[in-house]
C-alpha cells in the first residue's frame, strides 16, 4: 500500500482507517445497488452508489436522502473506529471511499435543493478529511 501523506507537525489524530464495506464484494459484482443497501444498512458504500444513481437520474430529494443515511452510517463507523470528530479519513483506504462518497453526494443533493450552506459545510468537511478526495 501506497504510504500516506497525513503528517501533522503538532500531533493531531492518525488517519482514521476503516475496515472493509459488506457491500463492496456484492457491488464489484454488479448486484441490484438498491437490494446491497437493503441487504448492509450499515454500508456507506450501498447507500452512496443508490445516492448516485439517483441524483445522475435527476432525482435530487431521493439521492438527498440516500446520501444523508450513508453519511450517517459512515460516522457511526469512523467513531466505532476511533475517529474523534476530527482527523484525516483518507481517500486512498478504500474502506473509507464510501463515507467520502456520501459526502460527496450530500454536497452536490444539498447544492441541487437550495441548501448551499450545507453544501459548502459538506465539501469543506471532504476536504478536512482529506484534500485529494474527489469533490464530485
Amino acid at each position: 500500500m501506497a504510504t500516506m501523506a497525513f503528517d501533522d507537525l503538532l500531533g493531531g489524530p492518525p488517519p482514521t482507517l476503516l475496515p472493509p464495506d459488506p457491500a463492496a464484494a456484492a457491488l464489484a459484482a454488479a448486484a441490484d445497488p438498491q437490494q446491497v443497501a437493503r441487504d448492509n444498512p450499515s454500508s456507506s458504500l450501498g447507500w452512496a452508489v443508490v445516492a448516485e444513481s439517483a441524483l445522475a437520474a435527476g432525482e435530487d430529494l431521493t439521492g438527498y436522502a440516500f446520501a444523508r443515511v450513508g453519511y450517517h452510517r459512515g460516522l457511526d463507523a469512523l467513531r466505532r473506529n476511533g475517529w474523534k470528530g476530527f482527523g484525516p479519513v483518507p481517500w486512498s483506504h478504500e474502506p473509507n471511499q464510501g463515507f467520502l462518497r456520501c459526502l460527496a453526494a450530500l454536497a452536490n443533493a444539498s447544492e441541487r435543493i437550495g441548501d448551499v450552506d450545507e453544501a459548502e459545510r459538506c465539501r469543506q468537511f471532504l476536504v478536512d478529511c482529506d484534500p485529494e478526495a474527489p469533490i464530485a
